[in-house]
């Protein structure tokens, strides 16, 4: 064998290994026969709990405003295939490239100051999600979300889940306890809808559970039906955030991993045309990639195209609610309801909450 066809074969031998190793590693989907759940005792009795038993999180994460919007029960009609629940086509569940846990989540964020944080941000074009809880304000980075996608935080107490889908735009914060008990989430290399489908760490693998980042909800395993609650959150350029919250925390780039967090891997993606993956509802009411923020009333959604919102306070009326709507001068964004309860709203792509909401109303 001269060295030509030895560097072949060992390139191919690397290469099977890889897939091998990457198959073993990817979050698996079940296959076979599916049923709608409850269509048969004996595949019922084979599955413990009920769909969205336990599902509202106990406890309530302290926030400015009085109030924030519990989320009930999932309505997703919920199928059973060789044992395990889902409540979307698993043929429409793809591989994101990276296997499980191959995009790392932060499990032990560090932060800095505002005054270090100003070390490595730009004023002007650096974005990322700002949250309050409990009178902290910290600072989540997209331009180091965008390397990890989650943060497992805890904030005064409150287990806090932070997350961000780069092909979606959509940085969401849950308050990340399931059934009662604070929960750590990975990335699971799996997408659904072009968005980041989240993953419970278990000490046993079958009680780990797939969860829409857009939906905020199990969608594949023993949990599937259950939903976190959101919190609030906003996307905000990081001079607005500080001129807002001058003692803000800001996560630090110290994150134990390798990263060239002042680097873009998706480039132009976000403002030109086109997905790298397939969603099943397209929508042409807004560009595809059109900011928006979505909110959920009583099983309703609506999207708020977020430049047609002016700064100031308006009013508008959705799903028998009057809403009181305020865009401050850092453009962001408050939403409550005649009672004064927070709804919190879920920011990103247009085709990211129409993929999932194909009835949604829109304020543009």
């Amino acid at each position: 064998m001269d060295i030509k066809n030895a560097i072949v074969w060992i390139i191919l031998i690397a290469l099977g290994a890889f897939l091998i190793l990457r198959h073993q590693n990817s979050f698996p989907i079940p296959s076979g026969e599916t049923v709608p759940l409850g269509e048969e005792t004996e595949m019922m009795e084979q599955i413990e709990g009920e769909v969205g038993e336990g599902s509202e999180a106990n406890g309530t994460t302290k926030n400015e405003v009085k109030d924030t919007q519990k989320r009930s029960e999932s309505n997703r009609e919920v199928f059973v295939t060789d044992g395990v629940k889902h409540s979307i086509p698993l043929g429409e569940i793809e591989s994101g490239g990276p296997p499980k846990d191959g995009i790392p989540a932060i499990d032990d964020p560090k932060f800095v100051s505002r005054k270090d944080g100003d070390d490595f941000l730009n004023d002007q074009t650096d974005v990322g999600l700002g949250l309050v809880i409990d009178g902290e304000a910290r600072f989540y980075p997209y331009q180091i979300l965008v390397w990890h996608e989650i943060v497992n935080d805890t904030i005064g107490g409150e287990p806090v889940l932070v997350t961000y889908c780069p092909l979606c735009g959509t940085g969401v914060v849950f308050d990340r306890r399931v059934n009662g008990e604070p929960q750590e989430f990975g990335v699971s290399g799996r997408l659904w809808q072009s968005n980041l489908l989240m993953y419970n760490r278990a000490a046993n693998e079958d009680d780990e559970s797939l969860w829409s980042q857009v939906l905020g909800e199990a969608v594949l395993g023993v949990e599937t039906g259950a939903r976190l609650n959101l919190l609030p959150a906003d996307t905000v350029r990081w001079e607005d955030w500080k001129k807002a919250h001058p003692n803000t925390k800001v996560l630090s780039q110290d994150t134990g991993y390798t990263r060239s967090y002042g680097r873009d891997p998706y480039g132009d993606y976000y403002t030109t045309e086109g997905l790298f993956f397939p969603v099943t509802n397209q929508d042409d009411r807004l560009f595809e990639k059109d900011f928006v923020l979505g909110i959920e009333i009583d099983e309703q959604t609506k999207a708020y195209l977020e430049r047609a919102l002016p700064v100031g306070t308006i009013t508008d009326t959705f799903a028998g609610n009057t809403l009181t709507i305020t865009k401050n001068q850092s453009g962001v964004v408050t939403i409550i309801d005649q009672d004064g309860t927070l709804i919190p709203h879920l920011d990103g792509f247009w085709f990211s909450w129409v993929s999932v909401h194909p009835n949604t109303e829109v304020y543009k």
